[in-house]
């Protein structure tokens, strides 16, 4: 006599098995999922942040060149908002964030002569899979004298 208990229960285990393998995988997939939609966003917006603050940069050099050359002479600004801050100095932690985000702006200039001044705007943040950055690199000149 052939007992059917012991096949029932072998394939009640499989099922089991395979349905737990499927919820895992569905769920190593969402996570997946979360960490790039949350990598792109962050991305997007710093991004963005760096062409507003390479813009506001501009504007800076366009209101005068004398201005804007004293300020390079600083090499390192924390930009927190589109402004000058009081002071200059590299962003040291989390109070130095744009507003609401995660994110940080720090602009770095290198003189290269009386008319050329390098801007370097770098806006990273740091989440669980590293520190993310992104770079916007610009020469301004002193076009106004040419």
């Amino acid at each position: 006599m052939k007992s059917s208990e012991g096949q029932s229960l072998f394939e009640v285990i499989v099922a089991l098995a395979v349905i737990t393998l499927i919820v895992v995988t569905v769920v190593a997939v969402a996570g997946t999922s979360i960490r790039n939609v949350s990598f792109a966003r962050n991305n997007e917006h710093a991004t963005r942040f760096s062409q507003e603050a390479i813009e506001w940069v501009r504007s800076e050099r366009d209101s005068g060149w004398d201005a804007f050359a004293s300020r390079a002479t600083q090499p390192v600004w924390c930009l927190q908002n589109l402004s000058w801050p009081a002071s200059a100095g590299s962003c040291a932690g989390p109070s130095d964030r744009i507003p609401g985000t995660i994110i940080t702006r720090q602009l770095e200039f290198s003189v290269i002569d009386a008319s050329n001044i390098n801007a370097t705007i770098r806006v990273y943040w740091s989440d669980a899979q590293g520190v993310h950055e992104t770079r916007t690199v610009t020469t301004f000149t002193d076009w106004r004298a040419q």
